[in-house]
């Protein structure tokens, strides 16, 4: 492992690295910094969040750009106003030892005037978010023309998010000559997009594998049925005294709904969703990052942007629509060096999505019992008394007033002393009407046939939409004489693109055969899914799975299985 004198950044850059603690660097910043210190190209960069991607474009920038001149120089974009604080502030503290390098925060739920008095004022790196960089810009008061780096963080985030307009307009007014840096957890169509239109040949760089998940996080998860979800998890709650996390809902209403029922049930929870004022907002995040509040309920909008190192728990109440949202999530936890567990609560008929997500990330789920009440107040009480044992004692026992204590408590026996204490502390837990119901429902078994063992499934960006069918995918493979005759298993035609599965053993040379050529004038995208193949489209009966076999090449002589409707 290298450490950050050796990577060529300044003696004063270095000064700071060391006031913060910074030894050495992370894998994305040992790739990332000698590259933009010794060139021009443009870099995409691939890590998950919560690898240190702030030091590893910030750190090499600072290094070159130009002390004591009021000109911008750097523009940052990233998807929240939390991040864009945080990367701001970062930059503050790396160019402690630096001279007159001015760093200005623009983003939304703040007043304009104010933002706009500092750029006026001159700065040499704006960091935003891109609604509030495109209104600066349509306002004259932004001005991109000198800058010499362009970076995007989070760049799949601000995607998901529907920042593409946006981002577009930005990056529209930007030099072409300066060097783009493209920061993201994942490589999504959308991003390869917005990297093919504005960057030139670039440079990728990748930190492990691109959707595997934090190595310090175990992955556990309990089944239940729809009706007893939320009375499940208040017994994982309750059977967790420290938790300090963030609970994954899918939609505002959602969010609202079961935060407000935790609360009322007393538990420390507060939620964050689009339909929060920005000044709520801040202020929650405030107590929750100073442990007042010890769990966030939040939507993935919401959430993004949110770095907080020590949490110990995620809890996916519902699991995300889309697979890759799993990995940002989980990855929220696990960081700085520190374990973490995300918990997922489902139903019987969500069983093979937790096999999918295994494939996904690498790392086995572990199935978990709902506990009983009995077992719950077992850990609560066990986590009381480690509480009392860790207190400190010190100050007290020396003065009258303890004194009298003693004698007063005294005539009680020392085992009932300690069940007056224990009923006091959890007479809520011990007075409420609680049902020891087994909440724990059974895992639906799917059969995983061979064929399903040994593909792959594949995603290409044709559908229905575009008259794409059976014999559309047929000669697409067949025409390339580097596929020709390869076996094709299951197809699924959608209405924007098609999944189709192939032997695992061809999967990789499909994908490099076929993306980025054309078809009917349309560029292909194709990538490996985790998605289903449904096997049912429309109400007409499936055909049996024989899947197909090698031949000679020829449509005609090959069959296939899946759907009935295409």
């Amino acid at each position: 492992m290298a450490i950050f004198k050796e990577l060529g950044l300044r003696a004063e850059i270095i000064k700071s690295l060391d006031d913060l603690g910074f030894k050495e660097p992370t894998p994305i910043q040992e790739k990332a910094i000698p590259f933009i210190l010794g060139s021009r190209k443009d870099l995409i960069a691939l890590a998950q969040t919560g690898t240190g991607k702030t030091a590893a474009f910030s750190l090499p920038i600072l290094n070159q750009i130009k002390e004591g001149e009021k000109v911008l120089q750097v523009i940052v974009i990233c998807p929240t106003r939390e991040l864009c604080l945080q990367i701001s502030e970062d930059i503050k503290k790396f160019t402690k030892y630096l001279k007159d390098i001015s760093v200005t925060a623009v983003y939304g739920g703040e007043r304009i005037d104010f933002q706009i008095k500092s750029l006026k004022r001159g700065t040499n790196i704006v960091v935003g978010t891109p609604g509030r960089l495109n209104d600066l810009i349509r306002r004259k008061v932004l001005k991109l023309d000198s800058i010499k780096w362009l970076v995007l963080d989070e760049a799949d985030e601000m995607l998901d998010m529907g920042f593409k307009d946006d981002l577009d307009l930005i990056l529209k007014e930007t030099p072409k000559e300066k060097q783009s840096l493209l920061f993201s957890a994942t490589m999504s169509k959308s991003v390869h997009a917005i990297a093919s239109k504005y960057m030139g040949e670039a440079h990728e760089i990748s930190v492990g594998e691109r959707n595997i998940g934090a190595e310090k996080v175990d992955h556990e998860y309990y089944v239940v049925q729809e009706r007893d979800r939320f009375e499940a998890l208040k017994r994982v709650l309750d059977n967790l005294p420290q938790v300090y996390g963030i609970l994954f809902c899918r939609t505002r209403r959602e969010t609202q709904d079961v935060a407000e029922k935790l609360k009322q049930a007393n538990y420390n929870a507060e939620a964050i969703h689009g339909e929060v004022s920005q000044n709520m907002r801040t202020k929650i995040m405030n107590r929750f990052k100073q442990k007042q509040i010890k769990l966030l309920v939040a939507t993935d909008v919401a959430a993004r942007g949110i770095d907080v190192s020590d949490l110990s728990h995620v809890i996916n109440y519902n699991l995300p629509d889309h697979k890759e949202v799993y990995t940002h999530r989980s990855g929220r936890t696990g960081r700085a060096q520190k374990s973490g567990i995300s918990i997922s609560i489902i139903s019987p008929k969500e069983s093979r999505r937790i096999r999918e997500l295994e494939n996904i990330i690498g790392k086995k789920f572990e199935l978990r019992k709902i506990p009983t009440e009995q077992e719950i107040f077992k850990k609560q009480v066990d986590s009381f008394i480690k509480e009392v044992e860790e207190v400190n004692i010190e100050n007290i026992g020396n003065d009258d007033h303890f004194s009298e204590i003693v004698d007063k408590l005294k005539k009680i026996k020392k085992e009932d002393l300690i069940k007056h204490f224990i009923a006091h502390k959890f007479r809520y837990f011990l007075n409420s009407q609680k049902s020891n119901f087994d909440l724990n429902a059974e895992a639906k078994v799917f059969k995983e046939t061979k064929d399903d063992k040994n593909n792959v499934n594949l995603k290409i960006n044709f559908g229905k939409n575009y008259g794409f069918d059976v014999k559309s995918l047929l000669s697409l493979i067949n025409s390339n004489r580097n596929l020709k005759g390869i076996d094709i298993g299951r197809i699924n035609l959608m209405n924007e693109y098609s999944i189709f599965s192939v032997d695992k053993i061809c999967a990789d040379e499909v994908i490099e055969v076929l993306q980025g050529t054309n078809f009917r004038g349309k560029t292909i995208s194709i990538s490996k899914s985790f998605e289903n193949i449904n096997y049912r489209q429309g109400n007409r009966k499936n055909r049996s799975n024989r899947g197909y076999r090698r031949s000679s090449g020829f449509k005609s002589k090959r069959r296939y299985s899946g759907s009935s409707k295409f």
